[in-house]
């Protein structure tokens, strides 16, 4: 699931590490569960445009935290899951619109997308689109 964030739209130029994607994954605290198993930490995305020296891909982060919610929508207590907090950020220079930021957004939900779907029973995500800078 994919939700748009944005507060405003910086004008563009100059360096800066900016948010794509930002949510959660879960999985039962009992289960035998390691994401390096299924997830990179760097996703290959494409250069914003043909003017643009970019050479680092996408970074993707997850650190553990408490769960951010004290039930799922169905009602069920999140205490029995191991939280974790996830980040996809990519560094930029200069700085592109938010139209592109929401294209690269996009491509890194495509590529992460089929990864979190292969994941085991048990495991479960929300990330949405968050063009804020860090």
């Amino acid at each position: 699931m994919l939700w748009r964030v944005s507060i405003s739209e910086p004008a563009p130029g100059g360096r800066a590490a900016v948010r794509l994607l930002q949510g959660y994954v879960w999985h039962p605290q009992d289960a035998d569960i390691d994401l390096e198993t299924f997830l990179p930490h760097e996703l290959d995305l494409p250069a914003p445009d043909e003017h643009a020296e970019q050479e680092e891909g996408a970074h993707v982060l997850w650190d553990s935290v408490n769960p951010p919610f004290a039930f799922f929508e169905n009602g069920e207590p999140t205490a029995s899951q191991a939280f974790y907090q996830f980040t996809v950020l990519r560094v930029y220079e200069p700085r592109p619109d938010d139209d592109s930021l929401h294209a690269d957004a996009q491509a890194a939900s495509g590529l992460l997308g089929p990864l979190l779907e292969g994941t085991p029973d048990g495991v479960g995500w929300q990330l949405w689109e968050d063009l804020r800078d860090l």
